[in-house]
């Protein structure tokens, strides 16, 4: 299946991600991250989840919103270059999609809900995958990627914010 993506296969931004990754199958390691993370937010009460660690950073609702949004749009690259799209995607930034989201009024329950299914689809989504489907190479934010990189990045992209959590909410 699917194996650690080389430098080559992703823009060097994403290496922060690609580096908290742990060793082992892809698809493993997000099926354990939704169990993680569940357990994380499931544990919290509205209160704790609208708490931000100082003034201007994001309640962990909004964490948690923004790795779901996150997670949907890698998810969809990761589609386009895994069906062999050679069509270039666009970047996008995080701030203006917080800035027309409203987390902080949805209940946690409906945010780790919705969660779950995101991360339940990309899951789905890479069990279809042919083996071929992995290391085809797509562009986007005008840098070339593999399907396999944006699996990934994913993941990462959620340990990073989860250790955000532990360390400057939860500590």
């Amino acid at each position: 299946m699917s194996t650690r993506p080389i430098s080559t296969e992703y823009n060097p931004y994403f290496k922060r991600y690609i580096d908290l990754v742990p060793e082992g199958d892809i698809i493993d390691i997000l099926e354990k991250s939704l169990d993680a993370t569940s357990e994380l937010f499931g544990a919290l009460t509205e209160e704790q989840a609208n708490y931000r660690y100082e003034p201007g950073k994001w309640s962990m609702k909004e964490v948690l919103g923004h790795i779901s949004d996150n997670e949907r749009i890698m998810s969809y690259r990761l589609l386009r270059i895994a069906r062999g799209d050679r069509t270039s995607l666009s970047g996008y930034d995080q701030d203006e999609l917080m800035c027309g989201a409203a987390f902080d009024a949805c209940r946690l329950s409906d945010l780790l809900e919705e969660y779950q299914l995101i991360r339940k689809s990309t899951l789905a989504l890479l069990r279809g995958l042919p083996e071929t489907a992995w290391s085809r190479i797509g562009l986007v934010d005008e840098s070339e990627s593999s399907a396999n990189a944006w699996a990934y990045i994913i993941a990462g992209h959620e340990l990073h914010h989860v250790k955000v959590i532990r360390d400057k909410y939860l500590s």
